[in-house]
């Protein structure tokens, strides 16, 4: 197994426990592995970013502004991504991605910046997070970025079938403990959906600093036959230019710690 990143000495691994693991939560009721892959947090946020979070002012990025703070955004009306494009400089029918979790929306603005002719739309939870992307964005004049409030596996459900290029997810939250397994994004039946809306020869991409959950995606992706790995079964891939390197990356990669991406193509 290759690994994107030289680091210092890491834990070994078990992965037949990782395969234990997502056999037992396979057999679990569907109802109790219906529960949230995320947590909404408050946290400190500008005058300005809570303005736009409230009045809807950036309607034109920020789709679905719930018109107060700390409300999850609804998503139930949003059932086709494309349309959101249809009267922009790119149209509905250019390249589009889905970025899961953006955090505070670095990576996404200058992927968005950098690749002009490609439609992207990210989902996220954190208000900070939502609320400076929309600003951002709109002072640098992108067109070809929208920003929504709201849970992304309600929003996957909503969509049609073949409907995105690439879906990717980066640096999401790893519940680390073992009792919380449950609530990664990365399990077999949360992959289907992301495979049910991606067009044949779409793209998942994930990156994550953690390396427990870098070896269980693997483990999830490596066996799901509607999937094939570019860099063979088993293996990580290397950082992507197009995925830029941010600064808490850079600092940790800097003190030695890995950083793992997976690439998996929809055959």
């Amino acid at each position: 197994m290759t690994n994107s990143t030289t680091q210092a000495d890491t834990a070994i691994i078990d992965t037949d426990e990782i395969s234990t693991r997502l056999a037992k939560l396979a057999q679990t009721p569907e109802q109790f592995r219906k529960i949230n892959t995320f947590m909404k947090r408050r946290t400190h946020m500008s005058q300005q970013v809570e303005q736009v979070l409230v009045d809807g002012s950036l309607g034109h990025i920020y789709v679905n502004s719930t018109g107060e703070l700390g409300k999850l955004g609804d998503v139930s009306h949003i059932t086709d991504l494309r349309a959101l494009f249809a009267d922009m400089s790119n149209g509905a029918d250019a390249p589009i991605t889905l970025e899961i979790g953006f955090g505070m929306g670095d990576s996404l603005l200058e992927m968005a910046k950098n690749s002009p002719s490609t439609n992207f739309v990210g989902i996220e939870v954190h208000e900070p997070g939502i609320g400076r992307l929309a600003l951002l964005a709109d002072e640098m004049g992108l067109t070809n970025l929208k920003v929504i409030n709201g849970d992304a596996i309600a929003l996957l459900d909503n969509l049609p079938d073949n409907h995105l290029d690439t879906v990717q997810l980066y640096f999401p939250d790893p519940w680390q403990k073992k009792r919380h397994y449950k609530r990664r994004f990365v399990t077999h039946d949360r992959m289907a959906k992301v495979v049910r809306v991606l067009t044949t020869g779409g793209k998942f991409h994930a990156a994550t600093d953690w390396e427990h959950y870098a070896f269980w995606m693997l483990k999830v992706l490596d066996t799901m036959p509607e999937f094939s790995n570019p860099h063979g079964v088993g293996n990580f891939a290397p950082r992507p230019e197009y995925r830029p390197l941010t600064k808490f990356e850079q600092r940790g990669i800097t003190h030695g710690h890995g950083v793992w991406d997976l690439i998996y193509i929809k055959a």
